[in-house]
């Protein structure tokens, strides 16, 4: 199994884009799984299609789902802070990618993305973990 971990600065981005981290990861590999995998209680992964209007769309559906007020009983940090320990609950905090022939098999339209709410954590780790047969 090989394994790499990416620091990601998140401070500026609700979502950041993945997707070439993953692609040079995986180019000299062979067929078997990557596995994405964010070490946090208030970050997920997504595959998402970018640049369509959909990053706000999701945006506005995880504000109506978890709104930033105070009736979570998750109380420290930022106001609002309890929606994000529920986030990853909704947006999974791992994901796994097929690979084949040094591929990742994503759809068409599909991006890696990293999913941060939280404005008191400025810097994410990933994890990409590539396993074969």
């Amino acid at each position: 199994m090989e394994t790499i971990e990416l620091e990601i600065a998140t401070s500026r981005h609700r979502f950041v884009d993945l997707t070439g981290h993953l692609r040079r990861f995986r180019e000299p590999l062979g067929d078997g799984l990557v596995n994405a995998f964010v070490p946090h209680a208030t970050a997920g992964l997504a595959l998402i299609e970018l640049g369509s209007g959909s990053e706000e769309d999701l945006a506005r559906v995880l504000d109506d789902l978890l709104p930033r007020d105070d009736r979570y009983r998750h109380r420290h940090g930022s106001g609002g802070h309890g929606a994000d320990h529920v986030l990853p609950a909704i947006i999974c905090p791992t994901l796994v990618i097929p690979v084949l022939g040094g591929r990742a098999e994503l759809g068409t339209w599909q991006s890696l993305v990293l999913v941060d709410l939280n404005p008191d954590n400025p810097r994410r780790r990933v994890r990409f973990s590539f396993l074969s047969g």
